[in-house]
């Protein structure tokens, strides 16, 4: 049994808006609040973290001000923070949102946080304590980029989204194929049974040239906006960065550079790179959405635009 699966809830279905990272759901999400009831509840592992705002494109005071926001800025870097964790805060959330007669609106950037939220926990097998040891050994003699090569070769969806430098969750991932003989990313995509929650999803997609072009100028804008200096401040800080934090898109590719290990130039090019990675994997995730109403976007289709077409997805879509 992998999956833990809560009751169903019964009420009126939320609405889901996912997409890949920077093809513009935070604006096309405010315009969607301020036209309709709702209230977006943010699906995003980074977004939950304060302090870390440029290198994860957080709204702004004053887009935050236009439209309710939940499940932003929650935890502190220092701290280990969990899907568990975040589903807790997720369906505390729905249910604030809807006991004051509004309509949550799940604005998902993090495919296994969504997952989590809808379908309940990928449980998997128990930890195998002398594999970790050995694992960790392995670490210690060869690096953990070579155990990063040894799952990309195991299972390459995991290696994709799994930063090279995080051991846990490759340690994890190595464990998960060794005592089931699969792999941890296609188990994870056995969605089976009633979601906990319905929901009504409209997507947002964008050509791959449209798509690179927007995470290219994203990455620009977090330089000149003072990514690395905001970096710097999390790095030094005595009280550390929690793991997760310290592998997060944007941030783990700067620390190579202040560590020694990229040029600045090199680790902005890794975070291109990473990203355009991570938006891959992203749309298979959310390929398995079922009943998706997927919205091709043009290049120069407004926010407002967008929203009003979602609208009419939402509306249709059952």
């Amino acid at each position: 049994m992998f999956h833990s699966r809560p009751p169903l809830h019964d009420e009126s279905p939320v609405w889901l808006l996912i997409g890949c990272t920077a093809v513009g759901k935070t604006d096309v999400a405010v315009e969607l609040a301020q036209r309709t009831d709702a209230e977006i509840v943010s699906v995003d592992s980074r977004l939950v973290y304060r302090r870390m705002d440029i290198g994860t494109a957080k709204p702004g005071p004053d887009v935050l001000a236009c439209a309710p926001h939940h499940l932003v800025d929650r935890v502190e870097p220092w701290e280990t923070f969990s899907v568990a964790g975040f589903v807790e805060l997720a369906d505390a959330a729905i249910a604030d949102v809807r006991a004051r007669g509004r309509m949550p609106l799940l604005v998902a950037g993090t495919p296994f946080y969504l997952v989590g939220t809808l379908f309940g926990l990928f449980e998997g097998p128990s930890a195998d304590p002398a594999f970790r040891r050995a694992l960790r050994q392995r670490a210690a003699a060869e690096g953990t980029a070579a155990l990063h090569a040894e799952l990309a070769a195991l299972d390459p969806a995991a290696a994709a989204r799994i930063h090279r430098n995080d051991l846990a969750r490759i340690e994890r991932a190595l464990e998960v194929h060794r005592l089931t003989g699969r792999p941890i990313s296609e188990l994870q995509r056995e969605w089976s049974g009633p979601s906990r929650y319905a929901y009504r999803c409209v997507g947002l997609r964008r050509t791959a040239a449209d798509l690179s072009r927007r995470i290219n100028a994203r990455v620009r804008a977090m330089a000149e906006a003072g990514l690395v200096d905001e970096v710097r401040a999390l790095w030094s800080d005595l009280r550390g960065l929690s793991d997760q934090a310290r592998q997060a898109l944007g941030y783990a590719e700067i620390i190579e550079h202040l560590e020694g290990r990229a040029t600045l130039d090199g680790a902005l090019e890794q975070i291109k790179i990473d990203t355009r990675r991570f938006a891959k994997s992203q749309r298979t995730w959310f390929r398995r959405i079922r009943d998706a109403n997927w919205l091709d976007l043009g290049e120069s289709e407004s926010p407002e635009q967008i929203a009003r077409r979602a609208i009419e997805a939402f509306s249709s879509t059952r």
